[in-house]
């Protein structure tokens, strides 16, 4: 970093830099059933450079990786070539965020612990879900890590934060005399707690049973839709975006502060906050990838649009006087739906999505089903193979949130939403 500092600062064609410097240790398991095959340690640091230009009224910019093999005479000539190619971009002119210093932990209860030690008790907690008869877990593969990132630039900031997170990739199997069934798991967090680990696996296992057994309803049918933790966190993330600092710069904002986006609604009114620190995510952070500091902001309150958010640069274009940063995380406020009301209910519950579609330029959300749970009558039937289909508009005037809230890697909020009337075939 230092090295890289000071050819910086000697090269005169270099109006600004930002240096990012991200060093990883890593424990890892690899099971092929419940053997444990490999184990493998890492110790990686990357180091990322930006260059920045000022030249013909516009600011340009070019980024390249340093690695330790490089000498200077190396790392001197890729930063004449960044300055090269930084020419030849013209944005509007804006500043790098200012000097501002930081050195802080990001909540975790795993810091302290030996890697090897940890990552067998996170193994053992995976498996302790393997008790599903007809069940299995085909491959489980564990990654520990603890990441120092640090952020510098020619401002004087200087940030430093340090994580620790886990993921975990496992393939839960059933099989049957008809054949097997395999989903795919692919759990994250940052607090290790046995118990939620176990209970995360066991119900996967239980939707690759459930997946085995699933027919095809019969269609089409017109009926209520409720999505889970990870689709509401892309609906609502959907709809943040559209409201980020570059999209209303680029005029591509399909909404504009003080709309109603549930104008003439009778269903629950939404407030999304974007947010910095959700406990237990990976995705937290204190600053973003410009070391700029996070603000949370509440884009939308009550269904009606409250503010806009996003990087340091479209915000000063937008003359934000204190930009929010790119935040990583999203909090739903929770609604009015209970639990007894679902009690008899005629609903589809989405267990497993190809993906939750959402277009708000031409008003649509949709997708295809994997795996869901039809609630009819007072039986819950799973069942497959269909799509669903509504306009998005529709969905948000008559949404209902439930009162029951989780948290769900970067998602905080209700633990289902419910979509009124939706088409599925």
């Amino acid at each position: 970093m230092k090295t890289i500092k000071r050819l910086l600062e000697a090269d005169k064609r270099v109006d600004g830099y930002r240096v990012t410097e991200t060093a990883t240790e890593s424990c890892e398991l690899f099971f092929v059933h419940k053997k444990l095959e490999t184990v493998r340690a890492t110790d990686t640091v990357e180091t990322a450079v930006t260059v920045y230009v000022d030249h013909d009224g516009a600011k340009g910019d070019s980024t390249f990786a340093v690695y330790r093999s490089m000498g200077e005479e190396e790392i001197a000539r890729k930063i004449g070539d960044a300055v090269s190619r930084a020419r030849l971009v013209k944005n509007e002119p804006y500043e790098l965020p200012a000097a501002e210093t930081l050195d802080a932990a990001l909540p975790t209860n795993m810091a302290d612990e030996d890697m090897r030690g940890l990552a067998a008790r996170i193994a053992d907690a995976v498996f302790a879900a393997d008790t599903l008869p007809g069940g299995s877990i085909n491959a489980c593969e564990i990654f520990l890590y603890r990441d120092t990132k640090r952020v510098i630039n020619s401002r004087g900031l200087d940030k430093t934060q340090r994580s620790c997170r886990v993921m975990i990739e496992a393939i839960p199997t059933f099989t049957t005399e008809a054949g097997s069934v395999e989903l795919y798991e692919d759990y994250r967090f940052t607090e290790f707690e046995p118990a939620r680990v176990t209970a995360e696996i066991a119900r996967r296992l239980e939707e690759a049973r459930d997946r085995a057994g699933a027919a095809r309803p019969e269609t089409p049918l017109t009926i209520d839709v409720a999505l889970r933790p990870e689709e509401i966190s892309s609906l609502a993330e959907e709809l943040a975006d559209s409201l980020g600092y570059g999209t209303v710069y680029m005029q591509a904002n399909p909404f504009k502060l003080g709309d109603d986006l549930q104008e003439g609604g009778d269903g629950d009114r939404l407030t999304v906050t974007m947010k910095a620190i959700v406990p237990g995510s990976d995705e937290s952070a204190f600053f973003d990838a410009d070391g700029s500091a996070l603000h949370d902001t509440c884009v939308i309150e009550r269904g009606v649009v409250k503010a806009y958010y996003g990087s340091s640069r479209y915000g000063q274009y937008l003359g934000v006087e204190v930009p929010s940063g790119v935040l990583p995380c999203v909090e739903v406020a929770p609604g009015t739906l209970t639990e007894a009301e679902l009690t008899g209910a005629d609903y589809i519950e989405c267990a497993s999505l190809s993906g939750l579609q959402v277009d708000i330029y031409s008003d649509y959300i949709g997708g295809e089903i994997r795996l869901a749970y039809l609630h009819r009558g007072g039986k819950v039937t799973p069942i497959t193979g269909i799509t669903m289909s509504a306009k998005l508009s529709e969905v948000l005037r008559g949404l209902r949130l439930s009162e029951k809230t989780v948290t769900d890697g970067a998602y905080e909020g209700p633990a289902l939403l419910l979509m009124k009337s939706v088409a599925v075939l």
